[in-house]
């Protein structure tokens, strides 16, 4: 068993119980629905002061720098939201791809609920470019199994997750920790259980750093994000260099 395994087999608990899961799921999106009507003055900025964060440096202009070959997007075993089998790599090639790992009921300011916003304002904000269909998608990879179950995160996606948008948003889970286990190694996702400090017993919370992926169309990583380099400015210009990196005129 390798050191991320033991750090999260067994401790994921049963699924929430009562309005308090999907309250806090109401929140992010109305939160989400905030921040798009504030994204026409200043969206980065609105995003990143909600989590938090601080960005005290101006994006480089799309194509004037080059964004380099890291490694090539490891593949494994997932689940859609209609609960299919299929492999992660059917979702990391053919399009410029942004994957983040999440879970549902994760109530971090700056993790999961950031990088929802995050690709939420990205997600309106390319398909203003019809130009751009069938370029771009994103991906959010739930390492919680238990709780999200396909049911549960089509719940979470909402009409983000729907087939029909400009750029799709598929949100993916495992059928087990089996599964996760090997996706999280080999994509250096570090997840830990939360631990009581007064009874020392493990709480029904994880803790994570949170990781974004930015895939091109050759299933090669080009980019990771932190918490602290995830502007959607930032993330926005760097797909706009893919795409002009492939001959895409931009608008």
């Amino acid at each position: 068993m390798s050191r991320q395994s033991a750090y999260i087999v067994g401790a994921l608990r049963p699924p929430l119980r009562g309005g308090g899961f999907f309250s806090m799921l109401l929140t992010f999106a109305l939160a989400g629905a905030c921040t798009a009507n504030a994204a026409d003055t200043n969206p980065s900025q609105q995003i990143t002061e909600q989590a938090g964060v601080v960005m005290d440096f101006k994006p480089s202009p799309p194509g004037s720098y080059k964004l380099y070959d890291i490694k090539t997007a490891p593949d494994g075993k997932v689940l859609d939201i209609d609960g299919k089998a299929r492999s992660l790599s059917e979702f990391t090639g053919d399009k410029i791809t942004l994957l983040s790992f999440i879970y549902s009921s994760c109530a971090d300011p700056s993790g999961c609920p950031f990088a929802y916003l995050v690709f939420h304002n990205l997600q309106n904000r390319l398909e203003r470019h019809p130009e751009f269909k069938g370029s771009i998608r994103l991906v959010s990879l739930s390492f919680d199994p238990r709780r999200d179950t396909p049911e549960v995160l089509k719940l979470y996606a909402g009409d983000s997750g729907n087939a029909d948008r400009g750029v799709p948003w598929d949100f993916l889970t495992t059928a087990s920790l089996r599964d996760l286990v090997p996706i999280l190694d080999a994509y250096g996702q570090d997840v830990y259980i939360d631990v009581d400090p007064v009874t020392k017993k493990p709480l029904s919370t994880l803790s994570h750093v949170l990781k974004v992926f930015l895939i091109d169309r050759n299933h090669v990583i080009r980019e990771i994000y932190t918490t602290a380099y995830l502007s959607p400015d930032v993330v926005y210009n760097d797909i706009l260099t893919l795409l002009m990196e492939e001959g895409i005129k931009l608008p």
